[in-house]
């Protein structure tokens, strides 16, 4: 299964999904899917989530905590689930505050195993 095909298979699966993205924690989007239009910026916010996400990981590093696996970020508006794919990457799922953010969590984590061996 393709990465686009992967991250279709989540966005039509779950509830209030605005978008999935596959990137680097550079910035550098890899492939996205969006579902529905949203005057959210989603380019912004994917750079500057990879922003803190990175800061996080270092975090998690430093405290030697073990490898970082999931971060959910919640506000009034969306809920971002990111799940960590490698060293270089990682997958989001952007999600209206209202939508199934248990199944999403879910599929993402579950597809996440298919996008990374996609990706070797």
């Amino acid at each position: 299964m393709s990465l686009r095909e992967s991250l279709n298979l989540i966005v039509e699966s779950v509830d209030g999904v605005i978008a999935a993205i596959i990137m680097g924690y550079d910035g550098i989007p890899i492939d996205e899917v969006a579902v529905e239009q949203s005057e959210l910026d989603i380019q912004l916010l994917s750079v500057e989530y990879s922003i803190v996400l990175k800061e996080i990981k270092r975090a998690v590093e430093i405290i030697n905590m073990g490898d970082l696996e999931e971060v959910v970020i919640s506000t009034t508006r969306t809920c971002i689930v990111v799940r960590v794919l490698n060293e270089d990457l990682f997958a989001a799922l952007i999600m209206r505050c209202d939508g199934n953010v248990g199944k999403g969590r879910y599929l993402l984590k579950l597809k996440s195993f298919e996008v990374v061996r996609e990706l070797s």
